[in-house]
């Protein structure tokens, strides 16, 4: 299993493109603990925690096709950083002015949100012209989607950790900080200065002219809300007990269960349709999160949070070769931002209502937010399966080549397209 991983990360560029993207989007990753706790500490309401939390990921929404966009046209440098820069601006105005002025709190949550870089679909963007085969894209794309569970598993301790030794304030200015830093990092590395993207057909709405991307996105838009959801849960379910680290060991399970189930599923070569696989991941997440309900004592609750996690890494990581079969030519890093703005607008929607869920119905409620949320999607990849089953897409393509990354497909899989 770690000799695949270890060649990739032998690749020149890769360790040095993974480690940036992840340290640059640990303030995207950990926004919205971050902002929970911070608005608890100044005295808000978990509602209302929620509601810029909300702020946040629907800015984020908003910022990243469009950001996506700019840099499929523009180039990384001249997008990438300037934006992690405004992103880290408007989260430290949050931390200096607290929530004394409401519209101002809102205003910097927005900003924040607005201009997070699109990194992580940069990163995608970038791996065939640095791995070259399509075995070892499809690798990276699992190694991609583990790697993250290890930033949500460390970032959620990073932030406790820092509100524990300072405040919730100066942990906002510390990651991101830390967050420009790995921005800056990846827009220095050769491959980012020489990608440019692929010719595009000129079409006003770029990727999302796909049946089957919208299709995906619709499903993912469900996973988002259970993760949001549990972000808010989690939280409740610390005070339920009396501990504020109890969250922190939550969530770290939650990104351990969801590292060992990426790690397994890299390691192996799927054979068949990964639309049709994605089904049963989805189905299995579904599953898993259903029993956090019951709200059992904290060592059965982080055991259940770990089971909770497994396919998370497995479902995200086979979202990103469907992604790559549906994009249209041209669209690469616009269409990996679309999921995640399909993440950030589910996440808006879970926060904002396990808030109220919380303060109406309990602790076991806010969970039930999630476990709708993981059944909705598999509903909808269920509803979409004839669109998803035909990537529409019959242009040629290289893979490999640092201008087209439409090309990498899933070792035993035939994509169809002509050589």
């Amino acid at each position: 299993m770690a000799a695949g991983y270890l060649d990739i990360l032998r690749a020149r560029h890769a360790a040095r493109l993974l480690t940036g993207t992840l340290v640059g989007r640990l303030p995207s990753g950990t926004a919205h603990i971050a902002i929970v706790l911070f608005t608890r500490a100044e005295g808000g309401s978990y509602t209302q925690a929620g509601a810029l939390a909300a702020a946040y990921g629907l800015a984020t929404a908003v910022g990243q096709p469009l950001l996506g966009r700019a840099v499929d046209l523009y180039g990384q440098p001249r997008i990438q950083f300037p934006a992690a820069v405004l992103s880290a601006l408007g989260m430290s105005l949050l931390a200096l002015v607290g929530l004394g002025t409401l519209p101002l709190a809102y205003l910097s949550v927005i900003v924040a949100g607005l201009f997070t870089p699109p990194l992580e679909g940069g990163l995608r963007a970038l791996w065939p012209s640095v791995l070259g085969r399509e075995d070892r894209v499809h690798r990276a794309y699992a190694m991609d989607a583990v790697a993250q569970e290890v930033m949500f598993t460390v970032g959620p301790l990073l932030v406790t950790v820092l509100v524990s030794l300072w405040s919730p304030a100066a942990a906002l200015l510390v990651i991101n900080a830390i967050g420009v830093l790995g921005a800056l990092s990846v827009v220095l590395s050769e491959p980012s200065r020489a990608w440019r993207s692929a010719p595009r057909e000129a079409h006003w709405l770029g990727a999302l002219r796909s049946p089957g991307l919208l299709a995906l996105l619709g499903a993912f838009f469900f996973v988002g809300l259970a993760l949001g959801s549990i972000t808010v849960a989690g939280v409740a379910y610390a005070d339920d007990h009396g501990r504020e680290s109890v969250y922190g060991w939550l969530m770290a399970a939650l990104g351990l269960g969801a590292l060992i189930g990426g790690a397994t599923y890299g390691a192996r070569q799927w054979a068949g349709a990964p639309e049709r696989r994605l089904r049963v991941i989805v189905a299995l997440l579904a599953l898993g999160y259903l029993p956090l309900m019951l709200t059992p004592s904290v060592p059965v609750m982080t055991a259940l949070a770990a089971l909770a996690g497994v396919f998370l890494a497995p479902a995200i990581a086979c979202s990103f070769i469907v992604v790559d079969r549906h994009a249209p030519r041209g669209t690469v890093t616009e269409a990996f931002s679309w999921l995640v703005t399909t993440f950030g607008v589910g996440a808006a929607a879970g926060t904002a209502a396990a808030g109220p869920a919380v303060e109406l119905g309990g602790t076991a409620w806010s969970f039930a937010v999630a476990g709708a949320g993981g059944v909705a999607a598999l509903v909808v990849l269920l509803a979409t399966g004839r669109v998803l089953a035909d990537p529409g897409r019959t242009t040629a393509v290289v893979t490999g080549s640092e201008n087209d990354r439409n090309g990498a497909v899933e070792p035993g899989f035939s994509s169809g397209h002509k050589a």
